[in-house]
This record gives structure tokens, C-alpha cells and sequence, in this order.
């Protein structure tokens, strides 16, 4: 397999979820005028929406690998029960989340909060109460960018992102500061100009779909089964998926709490660091996604292309992660002074950067070849790797905080290695249980 056609699938996806990083540092920047409790509100509750992002990834992942596979298969059919699948799911899902966000609003912002008394609840359950039932687009988006990148499609949903983030960027200052007439709206212009600018994204994006050549082909082939096994079948597919998300999301946060343990220049210094670290990480999940779609739809045609897609995503991945390290290497104390860092709380985190190297070469392995695994239906697996990798990270950053953040840093570097150790060992027996049932079905020489 051609490297490029990895990288052709990765790229657009790096983008797209950089853009959706970027959104939130948009709305922080606009009401950083408004003061610290505002900022606090919208940093809580786009953090929120981090977490909520792991919930709507098992219609989103799932329906990927479904339209993948029927895809590789050309089954139309498949296809359009795969994307009937999706949207059930969606539909199930969504009013959950966006009716009783809204109805918890308040406990929810003073939860996020840790009981904060003052103005930063208040501001934040305002922000809740237009982007919790803004959610249902957040969701449509996440459903449909999932359905795009099944048929192989990555550079619509990319232009997707760049056009609602295009949106927030000017509606920000217009509802935030009440502009050109339009009223004076704080906290919650921001969170009206990001579900605005997302739902004028969402418009285009199902345009994008009735014009896509495989899902017109689909929507006039008799479904391959129905709406509820559709529906199972995505779930099933998506929640090892959500579920492994979730767990790094859970992991990351006690890591926090755990660094919080060597003061407030560390927790400061680790803040920052982990930001930079996410213009790397999100491009070893962009190989992820890739590896996961060329997996699928290989299966689908009837080839087992998994050893070729996984040496390439590990190799891509890994040269990925090494260039980050060196990167970091380099810049780190300029990577703290553009995040206003200074004293104690720079020293630490230029000196967290530098060792985290290894960290990040190991990890970008272990995530792209999850990809692997993610398209051929063994996201279980990962699952429980990444459960007891966090649950040994977590273990050996405590025992191993009193070096500071080089010790928390050694035992991310530790707790990787374990992860990549494992996932290698189970990608390996995967190529032996392939050559096994291929084996037993060459029929014996007379």
C-alpha cells in the first residue's frame, strides 16, 4: 500500500480537527476583554463539549467503518443501512444530552466548576443554555463528517470546519459586544455565534451529501437490513470506539488533579505544555482515522490489506511523533513565552517539553496502528490497552511525582511504551491468526 494514500486520507482530517480546537481558543480570546470569570466560563464549557465529543463519536466512528466496509464491498445497500444507522443513532442519542443539558444547565457549570462561588457559574450555566441545545448541531456534524469520510471523502468535512470557524470568527465580536446594532450578548453571544457559524457548516455539509456519487447510488438501493439493526450494528461498532476516547479524556483530567499535587507553577506549566502537545497528538489521530478507513474498505472488497495499512500507519505515525519531539526540543521556551508563561512556571514547562519526547514517539505508534484495529472490528481490544495503560500512568505518576514533571513525564513515557508493547503483540497475533485461516483453507497437495 502507497504511503500516499494514507497520507491523502490523514491530512484533511488533521486540519478538520485542528480547526475544531481552534474554535474554542476563538470564543476565549473574544470575551478575554469581558474578564477572568468569562474566560473561566468558556474554558470550563468548551471542555465540556470535549467530553460530550467522546458520547456522539460512537454514531460519528461507527458509521465511518459501516460506510467503509459497504463501500469496499459496493453494496449500496450496505451503505444506505450504515447511514440510516448513523442518524438512528443520533436520534437517540441527541435529545438526551441536549434537553437534559439544558434542564441541568446550572449543576452542570457548578459541577464543572468544582462549587467556584461568584460570577464564573453563572456566566457558564448562560453559556450552557444556548450550546447544550446547541449540541444537536454539533452532533448532525459529527454524524454527517462521518458519513463523508466513509465513502472517502476527508477534504469536505476540512472545508466544513474552516467555513464554520470563518463564521465564529466574525460573529463573535458582533454578538459578544453587541455590533452593527445587534444586541449586547456576553458569554452567550459566543456560544450563539459558534452553534451559528456550526449550523450555516451543517447547511453546506448536507449539500455535500446529495451530491456525493456513492450516497446518491444508496439512497436508491433497498436498505441491506433494517432501521433498529442498523442502528445495533453502529452502536456496536462506535462505542469501543467512544469508550476508548472517554478513557484518555477520564485519564488526562486525574492527571491534573495528580500534578496538581506539586503546586500551582506546575499545574500552570502542565496546562500549557499539554495545549502545545495537542498540534501533535491530533495528527496521529488523524493517521488513526486514515488507517481505519483504508482497513474498512479493504475488508469490504475482500482484501486483508492489514499488514501493509498498519506498517505504514506506524511508520507515518512514528515519523510524525519524532518530528514533534525534535520540534519541541527546540522551541520550547519560545512555546511558553507565546503562552505568556514566565519564572518558575517556564522553566518547568520548557523543561517538561524537552522530555517529553519519547512520550510522543511511542504514543503516535500505538495511536495510528489503532487505526488497524478500529477498522477491522477489534476496538475492544484497544480498549482495554488503553484502560490499564491509563490506570499504569496514573499509578506511576504518583509514585514517581515527587521528581516533579520529570517524573510525570517518565511515567507517561513508561505507560506508552506498555500500550505500544501490547498493541504490537496483538497486531502480531492478528497476522498469525490470518495466516492460519488462510492456510487451513489451501486445499491439502495429493
Amino acid at each position: 500500500m502507497k504511503r500516499h494514500r494514507l497520507l491523502s486520507l490523514a491530512c484533511p482530517v488533521y486540519f478538520e480537527l485542528l480547526a475544531g480546537v481552534v474554535a474554542g481558543i476563538i470564543d476565549m480570546l473574544w470575551v478575554a476583554r469581558l474578564g477572568g470569570a468569562a474566560v473561566a466560563a468558556v474554558a470550563v464549557a468548551t471542555n465540556t463539549e470535549n467530553l460530550l465529543l467522546g458520547v456522539i463519536m460512537m454514531a460519528a466512528s461507527g458509521t465511518t467503518v459501516l460506510v467503509a466496509h459497504a463501500a469496499g464491498a459496493r453494496d449500496p445497500g450496505a451503505v444506505r443501512s450504515a447511514v440510516r444507522g448513523g442518524w438512528a443513532l443520533f436520534a437517540l442519542i441527541t435529545p438526551v444530552v441536549a434537553i437534559g443539558g439544558w434542564l441541568f444547565r446550572e449543576p452542570v457549570a457548578r459541577l464543572v466548576l468544582g462549587g467556584h462561588d461568584g460570577a464564573a457559574p453563572d456566566l457558564a450555566a448562560g453559556y450552557f443554555a444556548v450550546s447544550l441545545p446547541g449540541v444537536a448541531v454539533f452532533f448532525a456534524q459529527n454524524v454527517l463528517d462521518g458519513i463523508l469520510k466513509g465513502t472517502g471523502d476527508t477534504r469536505t468535512p476540512m472545508r466544513l470546519a474552516f467555513l464554520a470557524n470563518a463564521l465564529i470568527l466574525v460573529l463573535d465580536p458582533l454578538l459578544i459586544y453587541g455590533l452593527l446594532g445587534l444586541p449586547e450578548l456576553g458569554v452567550q453571544g459566543a456560544a450563539l455565534a459558534t452553534v451559528a457559524g456550526r449550523s450555516v457548516a451543517l447547511a453546506a455539509g448536507f449539500a455535500a451529501l446529495r451530491r456525493n456519487r456513492l450516497l446518491r447510488e444508496a439512497a436508491q438501493a433497498r436498505p441491506a437490513y433494517g432501521t433498529a439493526g442498523a442502528l445495533r450494528r453502529t452502536a456496536a461498532t462506535g462505542l469501543p470506539m467512544s469508550g476508548d476516547f472517554l478513557v484518555r479524556m477520564a485519564g488526562s483530567l486525574a492527571m491534573v488533579a495528580i500534578v496538581a499535587r506539586l503546586g500551582v507553577s506546575s499545574v500552570a506549566a502542565y496546562g500549557i505544555a499539554t495545549k502545545a502537545m495537542y498540534v501533535a497528538t491530533m495528527s496521529f489521530y488523524a493517521v488513526r482515522q486514515a488507517a481505519s478507513i483504508l482497513t474498512a474498505r479493504a475488508l469490504g472488497g475482500g482484501r486483508d490489506q492489514r499488514a501493509a495499512t498498519g506498517r505504514q500507519a506506524v511508520l507515518t505515525g512514528g515519523a510524525l511523533g519524532a518530528g514533534a519531539a525534535v520540534v519541541l526540543l527546540a522551541v520550547a521556551p519560545w512555546v511558553m513565552r507565546v503562552f505568556g508563561a514566565q519564572g518558575e512556571v517556564a522553566a518547568a514547562g520548557t523543561l517538561f517539553l524537552r522530555c517529553v519526547g519519547p512520550y510522543l514517539v511511542l504514543l503516535s505508534c500505538f495511536i495510528a496502528l489503532g487505526g488497524v484495529f478500529e477498522g477491522s472490528g477489534g476496538s475492544r481490544l484497544l480498549v482495554r490497552v488503553t484502560l490499564v495503560g491509563a490506570t499504569v500512568q496514573l499509578t506511576l505518576a504518583y509514585a514517581l511525582s515527587g521528581l516533579g514533571l520529570p517524573g510525570v513525564c517518565l511515567a507517561m513515557g513508561l505507560s506508552a511504551a506498555l500500550q505500544c508493547a501490547a498493541v504490537a503483540g496483538l497486531f502480531v497475533r492478528m497476522g498469525r491468526q490470518r495466516e492460519v485461516s488462510a492456510g487451513a483453507r489451501v486445499p491439502a497437495a495429493r
